[in-house]
Parts: structure tokens; C-alpha cells; sequence
């Protein structure tokens, strides 16, 4: 014993000795190694922004945003949409956010450790996530198609096609181009669906083969890349905007984007488009905010989500105030405008001998109705009328006096209108529609990305094969798809943008609002992450999900299901091919059933997985682990207490997400400082109020629920600890008694 304390007293000195007198090589090591961990960091957590400000920077601002916001009023659903965005968007963003980082597992394996009889949330979110992968891929396509228009000089939507007819002389020729030419639209939804529009069928084939050679072969995005795909699109609607704003009619439009009617807000139609694209724009619901949060760097996710959010805001403000002033010009040059300006171009034609005197238009023609002059063209042989419709500009002699476009195709329409006022309108058509393919593809894979991670992890083939998975997904979503390239596609289209992804998107969030804050508990979330991150949770936030955003959800989806099932006037924009403009058509109640039964079928994996756990729970029934302790009669041993959770060091954190990392799926368990004995968690015990888990159940119930212990967060399970702890008491005091007997004797 004496040569073992002398070899440790020894011993210990040259260590110290050691530690204390660093050499300088060391230190600059040390200095070097700290900076490019600091470095790698900042990194990571600039490319996690820039991840999700492109993931929001997609469609929904610049496709999507505008079109609802237009058939609702303007400013009204501006004004709906903002206070919609701070009340629920930035809250449940910044809960999904955190979620992924605390727990480090997808969105399948986030509500089975959460809430193990409600994991079926991450399963309908996945089927959210299928929904709305199907139909962006059609608008993939479209931008496909515009992307290959834009190599003819000049642009085939400045002009009306070679025709025999006046028919696109009553719109402008942008709408008509995107009807006639890209859709082949048919006239209403029911007809149609058994021809394929060619154009559209192969956009749609390559968009998913080029979908799946990226999964294939693993493409990522660089820093550089991210960076681009975010400037690209403000630059381009910048220079939109600039020249926009010199268009005659520009101020009209954007004081009209801005009025606000409060009558409007009595629509239920308003309340469910502004509530439900605030869900889809942010990707709530659909696990991909979980999924990008897993490994990102920082924890600051109060101002990430508050950044994502404010992005996605002006993005979409700055597409919208585009369009408006595009829509205002429309306005402004249609009717008698339209005609003087028509007339006066036909006069120089006739003048350079480009165009017979036959054309030459009456001299009182300016005098008259503006359809007079649509009949005058009609009563012309059809070569002049040919000539007359191929040379005559791009505004629509009909009156418009009801709005020239709200469907879907809005966006497209408007951006070849203002893409066509440039020089050199050809290169700036490339430039743009290459940028919105790029951002409908990276959106794409983030859809993807959030359908096939989970599954790989919770199916074993697929991570043995992981091109079987990607091929499988790639095909049927390919299949899926071509009900979109139907000549009534984008009808179908609107059904699903409009009415299904909506109400399934706000069922699925409310669940996991739910879960998370009345079910698993609020402030037993906050003591989680009190323990693992090392500061308390940012109290707002939570008071939000309690008695904000639930309420509201579930009093959305009433509205949402109200103004679905008890309207009598669900319409959507279809085509009118004879009158050459778009007419309201209602929809059948066979159509609304197959959004019923789509929604039902993506909620349907909620109610099953708890059966499903029924069902199995006697094949797997196991005798009472607590009665087999207690038969056996263990003696554990009482651990020391464990105290309130202090601010841990950065170190310390980092050593637990490696930890966390290495073990793969794991909760935030006890904490304490023996991890194999089993030890009393005051986190647990004081959450346990919070928790409906916590609730008395009978002796049946009890044992039931005990041989799912492996797969709950140990701070739910049922510990032994505070039997162990009192057998050890009575059994120290009853050798004390004894000692003071014999004592005594």
C-alpha cells in the first residue's frame, strides 16, 4: 500500500507539472483546432438558414402566394396571411425546428418516442408530404415548358398564333398561350381525363427521371449553389419590378393590392386559403422541417424561424406587387385602347407594304363598340384575317370589366407578359424559368428527402437497397403525376391546391400540436430541453402552443370543413374555349367525394397505429417487471440525489450530442450521474402533472402499458425507485436499532 501511495504521490506532481507548462506548439494547435471547429460550425449553421430560406423561397411565394392572393381580395388576404403568420406560422415552425434538434430522429420516430400510441402522425405526414410532391412536380413541368419556349425568337406568347379565327384577339395572347398551347385545356373537369397532353406527359417523365438520378447519385447542393438558387430569383424579380413599375396603370394595381375591405373577412374562403398556405408555405406537417433540424448547427431556432418566416413574407409580397401591376396594364390597354392600338399598327403596316389595302380599317372604326371591330375582322377573306390576328399586339380588345385571371396559371401568364417588355426578351425568358425550375427541383428533393429517410430507417430493406426505394418512390410518383398532365389536369390540380392539401396539412399539425403540448406535456418539453440544451425554453412560445395555436388550428379546420361541406357555390377556373376567357365551373359532389376519401386516407394512419399496438399487445404480453422485482426481492442501492439541472458548458453539450449521436435513437433520459443504476429524475416527477401518462391506471392497464417500456422515453416509464429507495431506509433503521439494543446490553 505504501509503494502503490508513493508511485501515485510521484506521479501525480509530473502530471501536473506537465499540464501546467504547455508548449507553444500545443497552444497553437490548440488555437488552430478551436478555429476551425468555430469555422465549421458558423458553416453549418449558415447553410442550415440558407436551406430553409430556400425551401421557403419556392412555389408557394412565387407561384402560389399571388393567385390566392388575387382571388381574395388583395390586401384583404395580405393582411389575413400576416396575422396568421405571427399568431401560428413562426410558432409551429420554431416547435418542429427544435424538435428536430433535441431529438435527432425523423418525423416517423419523433411521435414513436414521443407519444408511442399516436406515432401514426409521422406516417400521415408522410402521405401529406406524397400529396404535394405529386402536383409540384406538375408545375415543375410547366416551368419545363416555358423554359423550352424560350429558345424561339420571337416568343410564341407575344403574338397570337397563325389561326383563322378572331378568338385571341379577345384576351391577350400570354393567357391564351397558357390554355391553348401549354395545357390544351378542355372545358371543364369531367371531360378530358383519358387524353394525355403530350407536351406535359414528357416534361412530367423527365422531371422525375431527373428527380431520380439526384437520389441516385446523392447530389448535393454547395454552399455556392445555395447561394445562388436563393439571389437568383430576387434579382430576376427585382429587375421585373423595376420595370413593372414604369408600365402604364403600375400605381392603380399596387394601391388596389394594398386596400383593405374588412366585409371580406366575414369569407370563410379567406380564413381557409390564408390559414392553410401559411401551413404549406413554411413545409409544416410534412417532416421536413424536422428532417432539415436533425444535424443542423446552432440552437438559436427563435430567430431562424422568425427569418424564414420573414423571407418567405417578402418574397411573396415582392412576386404579388409583380403580378398586380401586370394585371393593372392588362386592365388599363384592354377594350377601345386595345383597338386604337391595333388600328394604328395596322396603318404603319399598310404604309411599309407589309399589309394589302384590303386591310385597311373603316374610317369611323374608332367611333364604334370595340367587338365592331372584332366583326369587321370576322367579315375579311381568311388570308387577311390570318395576317391581320398574326400582326395585331398583345391586349385584349373584349372589355375587361371582371379580372382577367385567377386561376393557377397566373403567375406563368403575368411573368411572360413582363418578360416580353424587355430587350432581348429571349435571355431573360432562359434566365427566369431556368431559376424557377432550379427552385420547383430543389423543393422537389426536400419533399423526396422527407418521404425517403424515414422510410429507409424504419423498413430494413430499404437501407440495404436504397436504389430500390428511390426507383419505387420515382415511378409512382411519376404515375401519380400524369393525372396532372390530362387535358382537365390542371383542374384536378386546383381540386387538390385548393380543398385536399389544406385540410390535411391543418389536421396533421393540430395532432402533433396536441401531442406535443397537452399530451406529452408542455412543461415537461421545457424541462427536456432545459436539461439537454443547458437554458430554458423561451416561455412565449409555449404559451402559444397551449392556448394559441390549438385553439386556432382546430377552429380553422371547423371553418375549412363548414365552408367545404356546407357551401353550395365550390367553383373553379376553367377555360371557355369559344368566348376565349375563364368562367367559374362548380364542382360535382362526385369530385368533392374523392377529396373526402383522400383526406381520410391520409388521416387514417392515426387511428390505426394505436389499434395496430392493440392488436399485437397480446402476442408479446409479458409477466409485470414489477412484480418479478418484487418477488425476487432486490436490494437496490439508494443513489445519490440528483439535483436541478444547472447551466451545462458548451463542452458538455457537445460531449451529449456526440453521445446522443452515437447511440442513434435515443430521448433525453434521467439525468444523473449513473447511467447503468436505476436513479430518481426530478424532471420526471415534476412533469408527471402534465402528462396524461401520469394519470392512475388500473393494475390491467399497468401492466400492459409496462412491456412497451423499452420503446417509451425512460422519464415515462414506471420506476421502482422509490420502493428501492424506502426498503434501504427501513433497513439502515432497523440496524441502527439493533446496534443501540446490544449497546444498551
Amino acid at each position: 500500500m505504501e509503494s502503490l501511495e508513493e508511485i501515485s504521490e510521484d506521479e501525480v506532481p509530473k502530471e501536473h507539472k506537465t499540464s501546467s507548462t504547455p508548449s507553444w506548439k500545443l497552444s497553437a494547435k490548440e488555437i488552430l483546432a478551436a478555429k476551425t471547429q468555430n469555422y465549421f460550425a458558423q458553416t453549418k449553421r449558415t447553410e442550415n438558414v440558407l436551406v430553409q430560406v430556400a425551401f421557403s423561397v419556392g412555389l408557394s411565394s412565387i407561384w402560389r402566394f399571388p393567385y390566392l392572393c388575387h382571388r381574395n381580395g388583395g390586401g384583404s388576404f395580405i393582411l389575413m396571411y400576416f396575422f396568421m403568420l405571427l399568431l401560428f406560422g413562426i410558432p409551429l415552425l420554431y416547435m418542429e425546428m427544435i424538435m428536430g434538434k433535441w431529438l435527432r430522429v425523423d418525423n416517423i420516430r419523433v411521435w414513436k418516442q414521443l407519444v408511442p400510441w399516436l406515432g401514426g402522425i409521422g406516417y400521415a405526414g408522410l402521405l401529406v408530404c406524397t400529396l404535394v410532391s405529386l402536383y409540384n412536380s406538375s408545375i415543375v413541368t410547366w416551368s419545363l415548358s416555358y423554359l423550352g419556349n424560350s429558345f424561339d425568337h420571337p416568343l410564341p406568347w407575344n403574338q397570337c398564333p397563325p389561326m383563322k379565327n378572331v378568338t385571341c384577339l379577345r384576351t391577350v395572347s400570354h393567357q391564351y398561350f397558357w390554355y391553348h398551347h401549354t395545357l390544351n385545356a378542355s372545358n371543364n373537369i369531367e371531360e378530358g381525363f383519358e387524353v394525355l397532353v403530350l407536351n406535359l406527359s414528357l416534361g412530367i417523365f423527365a422531371v422525375w427521371l431527373l428527380l431520380f438520378l439526384i437520389l441516385v447519385t446523392g447530389l448535393k447542393m454547395s454552399m455556392q449553389m445555395l447561394v445562388f438558387s436563393v439571389l437568383l430569383p430576387y434579382i430576376t424579380l427585382l429587375c421585373f419590378l423595376i420595370r413593372g413599375l414604369l408600365l402604364e396603370g403600375a400605381t392603380t394595381s399596387l394601391r388596389r393590392m394594398v386596400t383593405t375591405e374588412l366585409s371580406a373577412w366575414a369569407s370563410l374562403d379567406l380564413w381557409c386559403q390564408a390559414g392553410g398556405h401559411v401551413l404549406y408555405s413554411l413545409g409544416l406537417g410534412m417532416g421536413t422541417i424536422i428532417l432539415f433540424s436533425y444535424d443542423a448547427g446552432g440552437d438559436n431556432y427563435a430567430q431562424v424561424a422568425s427569418l424564414v418566416a420573414l423571407v418567405n413574407l417578402v418574397t411573396s409580397l415582392l412576386t404579388t406587387s409583380i403580378i398586380f401591376i401586370v394585371l393593372g396594364f392588362w386592365t388599363t390597354t384592354s377594350g377601345h385602347a386595345c383597338v386604337k392600338q391595333s388600328v394604328s399598327k395596322l396603318m404603319k403596316l399598310i404604309e411599309q407594304g407589309v399589309l394589302s389595302q384590303d386591310a385597311m380599317p373603316p374610317e369611323d372604326i374608332l367611333l364604334l363598340p370595340s367587338l365592331d371591330y372584332l366583326d369587321w375582322i370576322s367579315s375579311l377573306p381568311d388570308h387577311l384575317q390570318h395576317q391581320i390576328v398574326y400582326f395585331s399586339p398583345s391586349c385584349s380588345i373584349k372589355a375587361q370589366k371582371e379580372k382577367f385571371m385567377e386561376g393557377p396559371g397566373l403567375a406563368f401568364a403575368a411573368f411572360s407578359q413582363i418578360i416580353s417588355l424587355f430587350p432581348g426578351a429571349s435571355f431573360w425568358a432562359i434566365l427566369f424559368f431556368m431559376g424557377l425550375l432550379i427552385i420547383g427541383l430543389s423543393t422537389l428533393m426536400k419533399l423526396l428527402e422527407g418521404i425517403v429517410s424515414p422510410i429507409q430507417n424504419s423498413i430494413s430493406i430499404f437501407r440495404d437497397y436504397p436504389r430500390m426505394l428511390s426507383a419505387i418512390i420515382c415511378l409512382g410518383g411519376f404515375l401519380g403525376s400524369l393525372v396532372f398532365t390530362s387535358r382537365a389536369g390542371s383542374y384536378v390540380m386546383s381540386l387538390f391546391d385548393d380543398y385536399l392539401v389544406p385540410i390535411s396539412i391543418i389536421i396533421v399539425v393540430a395532432f402533433q400540436n396536441m401531442a406535443l403540448v397537452w399530451i406529452y406535456g408542455a412543461r415537461r418539453f421545457r424541462e427536456e430541453l432545459f436539461s439537454e440544451l443547458g437554458h430554458p425554453l423561451w416561455p412565449f412560445p409555449t404559451f402559444l402552443w397551449c392556448y394559441v395555436t390549438l385553439p386556432g388550428l382546430l377552429a380553422l379546420l371547423a371553418l375549412c370543413l363548414v365552408q367545404f361541406y356546407q357551401s353550395t357555390h365550390l367553383y373553379y377556373i376553367a377555360w371557355d374555349s369559344s368566348a376565349s376567357q375563364e368562367v367559374k365551373q362548380p364542382y360535382l359532389q362526385r369530385t368533392l367525394g374523392w377529396v373526402t376519401f383522400l383526406s381520410i386516407l391520409t388521416f387514417l394512419p392515426i387511428p390505426i397505429h394505436p389499434l395496430r399496438q392493440w392488436w399485437c399487445l397480446p402476442d408479446c404480453m409479458a409477466p409485470d417487471p414489477l412484480e418479478n422485482l418484487m418477488s425476487k426481492k432486490m436490494t437496490l442501492v439508494s443513489p445519490q440525489p440528483v439535483q436541478w439541472p444547472k447551466h451545462h458548458s458548451k463542452s458538455t453539450f457537445t460531449e451529449r450530442k456526440s453521445d446522443m449521436s452515437s447511440r442513434g435513437l435515443s430521448l433525453p433520459l434521467f439525468r444523473g450521474p449513473n447511467w447503468g443504476s436505476w436513479h430518481f429524475s426530478p424532471a420526471s416527477s415534476r412533469s408527471g402533472s402534465s402528462s396524461w401518462f401520469s394519470l392512475p391506471l388500473p393494475a390491467s392497464m399497468t401492466s400492459a402499458l409496462s412491456i412497451r417500456s423499452a420503446s417509451l422515453p425512460a422519464s415515462r416509464q414506471v420506476s421502482p425507485v422509490s420502493t428501492a429507495i424506502d426498503n434501504s431506509n427501513e433497513g439502515r433503521e432497523a440496524k441502527e436499532e439493533n446496534a443501540k439494543e446490544k449497546s444498551s446490553q
